[in-house]
């Protein structure tokens, strides 16, 4: 499933709800949480479920309140209920409390196919990615948030995001040990298109699948540069062709401009022309 960019959209807006239909985001998060004022958030819940089975084979989340509020136990039980593809859940610290997640989601009647995402955005939890990441089979995708984590850091968000690079690694690590998606974080400057596609590409190069996206105008970009390239897509196919052809002909080695091909090379290929 395509996760190059998911879209933030505020639970408590009607009109952002519906022009949510025709954006080519490839996932969407309705926002019970930082996008709606407290006041605001009864009213969202409902808002928020009644429209999440209403946006056909796209995959949906809904982010719900976290541990500690007075919402998280009411926004889980409601979510449940709704049966999105996925619940989002803030500052995840412990594979607890993924289970906890867990438990809540089923004994409030969530389907099978309501898969558990987490955000991992505090420096405790950069320190448990793996233990949370393989704590159940439910939970499917890691979400970064690296607003609360240079937060918490008391670090300057600057170019090339260097104060976080250990714990977007840390992270990464541990979603691919625990076979599970990845999604970076957020770029706040709208306007600045630019910095944003600099940060998609660190992101694909990093290893992520995709990029959550709090703009419309990141959808484009961030579709493009996480999709294969048409370079990288031609050297995937010629990759292939050799490996097969040295295969029927029984030979050993395989290179491809001027370099030795091996198995690990092979299945990469194969999972460019997938993702493409």
């Amino acid at each position: 499933m395509a996760r190059r960019s998911v879209l933030y959209m505020p639970g408590a807006n009607d009109r952002a709800l519906e022009k949510a239909r025709g954006l080519p985001a490839d996932a969407l998060i309705l926002d019970l949480e930082d996008a709606v004022a407290p006041d605001a958030k009864v009213d969202a819940r409902k808002r928020v479920c009644e429209a999440a089975s209403t946006y056909g084979t796209r995959e949906v989340a809904i982010r719900v309140n976290g541990f500690g509020t007075q919402w998280h136990a009411d926004d889980l039980r409601a979510a449940a209920e709704a049966g999105p593809q996925a619940v989002l859940v803030p500052k995840v610290n412990s594979a607890a409390e993924v289970h906890a997640i867990e438990d809540a989601l089923e004994s409030g009647g969530a389907s099978d196919r309501t898969a558990i995402w987490v955000m991992v955005e505090t420096p405790i939890a950069m320190l448990h990615a793996h233990d949370i990441a393989a704590a159940s089979d439910r939970l499917s995708v890691l979400v970064m948030g690296t607003n609360d984590l240079a937060n918490e850091l008391r670090a300057t968000h600057v170019p090339g995001r260097a104060p976080l690079l250990t714990g977007l690694s840390l992270c990464v690590l541990a979603a691919r040990a625990a076979g599970k998606d990845i999604l970076d974080g957020v770029y706040n400057d709208v306007r600045d298109i630019e910095g944003f596609e600099a940060e998609c590409q660190q992101g694909k190069e990093f290893g992520f699948d995709g990029k959550t996206l709090i703009h419309p105008g990141q959808i484009e970009p961030c579709n493009r540069i996480f999709a294969p390239s048409p370079a990288e897509i031609a050297h995937a196919r010629k990759v292939i062709e050799a490996f097969e052809e040295a295969t029927r002909e029984g030979r050993g080695v395989v290179t491809v401009d001027g370099r030795m091909i091996e198995n690990l090379h092979v299945d990469n290929a194969r999972r460019v022309l997938g993702d493409a």
